[in-house]
């Protein structure tokens, strides 16, 4: 592995000091050795290292995507304008009952490329045939925790989820660490009480976390509450569901006890402000959430909920709804929605060496250029980051110390040839449908 040295670059850390100006970045070994102030550290540079540039440029901490279905690619577009039940009972799961491995391996494998060019080095998944999606995560280089999708609507919870036990025996800690796996029942509506406290049961035994939708929209909240006179936030809490790390996905329709009941467990919540506009669920309550200390980041959920897997964009409107939300300003600002999509995520996963520029920790980094008109005049990093960058303007993008992508292109994808595969399985998949 090639050291690569960053030479005069603006930085932004994710901690404090936020921003450096004309820093040193030095990465080695699969991480970050030195971050040197302008001018500095020159003689301590790894030979043989690569130096590059950063003039008019800012290195960022790679975004982590805390919520995705990246395999479905496949239906963006085909599911458009409908709110969240119907779009998944007469699109969604008649579309993914056609599904097989190998569409799954493709769709997730494209949308891997588009998240490398959004600068994202690291996702959260729950899906279908999830195997595939490793395999597709081994080969474009992303760091990924993955949980195949469990239901028990039709009687077959435990197989599948002895099915899940065995993808998170085989694939926990594969490439060095970077695929991690998670147990991921989908929803308190398609999983029973009872089959909820065997799958918590299941992750204290092979200690790993959980991957869960959860209070996505009020309607479910309410035929939860009319069916088993609990919440399903405390009700899952009962079970011993959150006596392990749990990624909680949307929690947009929450009162008091369901925060408190957030903030006392291990994990946190995956925000997504997109899909719950694009699906019409509503808008989450997030600046009460940090208020009572609950851990959040941001995640996009699928290419066919959102049309898009940019958490830069996932940023910005989480800043913006948090601000109509609170009808103020001052709500959410850029740099802490800069936080919730990087380090954020990072903390809700409990990835202290992921979210940060510094010394030691995980060169998951993201070189972006800042040289267009719309940049002008660059009073303010976070600012530009959040309010202004495009994905477009992503140049290159390591993870663990490799380079993924550069020049805007990724490095281990032949994206014409995913590209391809997608339009033509997606073709059969939605046909009559």
């Amino acid at each position: 592995m090639t050291p690569i040295v960053f030479r005069d670059v603006d930085v932004l850390t994710g901690e404090e000091p936020s921003v450096l100006r004309g820093a040193t970045v030095v990465v080695d070994e699969g991480r970050i050795r030195r971050v040197d102030p302008p001018g500095g550290g020159e003689n301590a540079w790894p030979p043989g290292a690569r130096v590059i540039s950063g003039r008019g440029r800012a290195l960022l901490p790679g975004a982590v995507n805390l919520h995705n279905h990246a395999a479905m690619t496949l239906f963006r577009g085909f599911a458009d304008d409908m709110s969240l039940m119907p779009w998944l009972t007469t699109r969604i799961w008649p579309a993914e009952a056609r599904l097989t491995p190998e569409d799954v391996y493709w769709g997730a494998l494209l949308c891997m490329a588009e998240m490398l060019r959004a600068g994202t080095t690291a996702f959260v998944d729950m899906y279908l045939f999830e195997d595939e999606v490793a395999e597709a995560a081994v080969q474009a280089g992303m760091r990924a925790v993955l949980s195949p999708g469990i239901v028990d609507t039709d009687g077959r919870g435990p197989e599948r989820l002895a099915q899940a036990v065995d993808f998170v025996r085989r694939w926990q800690g594969r490439e060095g660490g970077r695929i991690q796996a998670m147990l991921g029942p989908h929803a308190p509506y398609t999983c029973s009480p009872g089959f909820l406290r065997e799958v918590g049961e299941a992750a204290r035994e092979l200690d790993c976390g959980i991957h869960i939708h959860l209070h996505e929209t009020e309607g479910e909240v309410e035929e939860y509450v009319a069916r088993h006179g609990r919440r399903p936030i405390p009700a899952l809490a009962e079970l011993g569901l959150f006596e392990r790390p749990v990624v909680a996905a949307h929690c947009v329709h929450v009162d008091e006890e369901d925060l408190a009941v957030l903030a006392a467990m291990k994990g946190g919540v995956a925000h997504n402000p997109v899909s719950n506009l694009k699906l019409g669920s509503g808008v989450a309550p997030v600046e009460a959430m940090l208020a009572r200390g609950v851990r959040v980041g941001l995640g996009t959920d699928g290419p066919t909920s959102t049309n898009d897997v940019s958490v830069f964009l996932e940023m910005r409107v989480a800043s913006w709804l948090a601000k109509v939300r609170a009808r103020d300003g001052a709500a959410l600002p850029a740099r802490r929605s800069f936080e919730l999509g990087t380090r954020g995520g990072a903390d809700v996963l409990g990835w202290a060496d992921a979210g940060r520029i510094r010394p030691g920790a995980w060169a998951d980094v993201v070189l972006v250029r800042l040289c267009a008109p719309r940049f002008e005049p660059l009073l303010d990093l976070h600012s530009a980051v959040v309010y202004t960058l495009a994905d477009a303007d992503v140049e290159m993008v390591l993870v663990g110390g490799q380079v993924v992508l550069e020049g805007g292109r990724p490095t281990r994808i032949d994206e014409e040839k995913a590209r391809a595969e997608v339009r033509a399985r997606a073709r059969r998949l939605v046909e009559g449908l």
